[in-house]
């Protein structure tokens, strides 16, 4: 990370990463194949820290701000790995966060109302969604504006648009089972 802070994935090299970590290139090659592939163990590793944290708030915004805090600390690391070849690894870590802090939020705040596990399901797909193309909007922009700002008032402003869709399923829910 701290090179990819530095330069594109594309201008580091095996002997860039033994020198920074202060290993020789036979240690890096004996753990990893490819530089890729040390790109996915980081990406991974950093998913599942982020999925770990508890988060004891009652709003969507708290659930995804470590990601968020994440990606700004290391907004040039993140360019770089958005804008080389595995683009597609980083899409893969945005939505696997994403996923947990909406599902994480949504199980937080109204896990004891009644409604199907498909549309639990339906409702985190479409905020995961949002939340990962207002990331990637941010990057495709250049990481132009300040998108901790903008992902606190697009949460504040749709939070209640989760209730109303959720009391909508629950509504059903209870039309169906005859409670």
């Amino acid at each position: 990370m701290e090179l990819l802070n530095h330069k594109s994935l594309s201008k580091i090299t095996v002997k860039d990463i033994a020198a920074q970590c202060g290993i020789n290139r036979n240690s890096f090659y004996y753990h990893y194949s490819d530089i890729p592939a040390l790109l996915e163990t980081i990406l991974t590793e950093e998913a599942e820290r982020l999925v770990r944290i508890e988060t004891e708030s009652g709003s969507l915004y708290e659930h995804i701000i470590n990601a968020v805090d994440f990606a700004i600390e290391n907004k040039t690391a993140v360019y770089h790995i958005y804008n080389s070849a595995n683009r597609e690894l980083f899409e893969q870590y945005l939505q696997r966060i994403s996923h947990k802090a909406v599902y994480d939020y949504m199980n937080e705040t109204w896990g004891d109302r009644r409604i199907t596990e498909e549309d639990k399901d339906v409702i985190v797909l479409y905020y995961k969604c949002l939340l990962v193309g207002f990331v990637i909007d941010w990057l495709s922009s250049g990481m132009k504006y300040d998108l901790q700002k903008k992902l606190r008032r697009i949460c504040d402003l749709f939070d209640g648009a989760m209730k109303n869709a959720i009391d909508i399923c629950e509504e059903e829910y209870i039309e169906s089972h005859n409670v």
